[in-house]
């Protein structure tokens, strides 16, 4: 019983720092990255469609991302699209491949994003403090319901803190490595 509320504590922060890396990824450095445009959509006749399903897309070098669509007629949705998108990117179309060149960073953007990746990270912090809640609350209930000896209950809660506290350092970990990223020029 202790073992099932332990073990699924820690998969729910598994997730959720997952999924800030996830999160973070999508926010752009000057660099470019393919993953940048994975959840931008193309109207695929009609059906919203996630670019990578449409098209192949390649780093054509440091800075600039290239999107070769299966279709040709799919060119001038592809870079609808992408300058549609909350990316602040402007394509631009060289036959039948749209060039997505990833424009330099102000000091005063990089500040905002930084603004922006904490923001997410203190998101993902209260996430992770939330499932310690929760994950805490059900061991007080089988402690009411005499489930569970008080001791077996501390020490459940414990590891439940020490799972809390490396699952908040990895959260930091990440944080420094995006800072770090959007801070190098």
């Amino acid at each position: 019983m202790i073992a099932d509320v332990k073990k699924n504590a820690e998969q729910k922060m598994k997730k959720t720092v997952e999924a800030l890396k996830t999160d973070l990824g999508k926010i752009r450095t000057g660099r470019a990255h393919t993953g940048l445009l994975d959840h931008v959509m193309v109207d695929y006749y009609g059906t919203p469609t996630p670019l990578p399903q449409v098209a192949n897309v390649t780093l054509l070098d440091g800075r600039t991302i290239g999107v070769n669509p299966w279709e040709k007629k799919m060119v001038s949705a592809v870079e609808k699209a992408i300058r549609d998108s909350d990316l602040g990117l402007n394509p631009a179309t060289q036959g039948d491949i749209v060039r997505v060149p990833m424009p330099a960073l102000t000091e005063e953007r990089r500040r905002d994003l930084i603004k922006v990746v904490r923001h997410e990270g203190e998101n993902a912090k209260v996430a992770v403090r939330n499932v310690r809640r929760d994950a805490n609350a059900q061991l007080k209930e089988m402690l009411k319901k005499k489930e569970v000896a008080e001791d077996e209950e501390r020490r459940a809660q414990d590891d439940i803190q020490k799972l809390t506290d490396r699952a908040i350092a990895d959260i930091d970990k990440a944080l420094e490595v995006k800072e770090t990223d959007l801070m190098a020029i």
